[in-house]
């Protein structure tokens, strides 16, 4: 009786916690485009700077394989027999966070190939580069692996490598609309899936090379297709595919 009296006191300090945290920005994908005030393009297959966007990847983004419906951002997946096209987006300039519960409500695609993410990289990329700038991999899914969600971490201590990582199975995960979501302060960052618990990251030692996350980080929202991690192999027969996003919230 003791153990739960406990348990149920931790439940409701946490509960607290995320209580005392007020919406501090909101994208509800209203309207029928995006808000480019909010959200910047990244075109074409990443050269001459980052051919195949740093991971072999084969899709081309545009600015066509995107959507802004019935208050969902849909970005689809699609090959026209010769060329893979897919969207890609960011926030970076524009809406910048330290700290807080951030998360995300997305519907995924399904089909070998597809990896669709929802994630962050530090504001400070174009001064230091990545992977020092740090990267959070709040959502990440590949198609060649059904049933399973990655959560991630990259700092130059790993040097861009995941190792700082949780790879959880969720059956039937692709169905439907879940919740993705990170609590993130000086001390940690924890990320969940719906209300579920299933990565911390909290290392012993913060410096600039395991810690880059004592600075603002901006999001990117896309669906990749092939690559050194979605592929190599591509199921063409499924496509199109889409990836839903109902809203982002920030509490602080």
């Amino acid at each position: 009786m003791r153990n739960y009296w406990i348990i149920l006191l931790v439940f409701n300090f946490a509960l607290a916690q995320n209580n005392s945290k007020k919406l501090v920005w909101e994208e509800n994908f209203d309207g029928n485009q995006l808000n480019e005030n909010v959200w910047n393009f990244e075109l074409g297959n990443g050269c001459p700077n980052i051919c195949g966007w740093g991971n072999n990847e084969s899709q081309i983004y545009t600015k066509k394989n995107h959507k802004v419906e019935n208050g969902y951002l849909i970005i689809t997946a699609n090959y026209d027999g010769t060329t893979y096209t897919s969207t890609r987006i960011t926030t970076k300039n524009k809406k910048e966070f330290q700290y807080g519960r951030i998360e995300t409500r997305a519907k995924l695609p399904q089909g070998k190939g597809l990896w669709p993410a929802f994630w962050m990289l530090g504001a400070n990329i174009s001064e230091v580069g990545w992977p020092k700038c740090g990267e959070i991999d709040i959502l990440e899914y590949i198609g060649k692996e059904p049933d399973y969600i990655f959560t991630s971490l990259h700092t130059q201590d790993s040097h861009g490598n995941t190792i700082n990582t949780k790879k959880t199975k969720i059956e039937t995960i692709e169905e439907g609309f879940h919740i993705y979501a990170i609590d993130w302060n000086k001390e940690e960052i924890a990320f969940y899936v719906d209300s579920n618990l299933v990565y911390t990251f909290k290392p012993e030692e913060k410096n600039e090379n395991t810690w880059p996350y004592n600075q603002p980080f901006y999001f990117l929202i896309n669906m990749a297709i092939g690559g050194n991690f979605g592929g190599p192999s591509i199921d063409n027969t499924v496509l199109p595919q889409e990836f839903s996003i109902d809203y982002i919230k920030v509490y602080q």
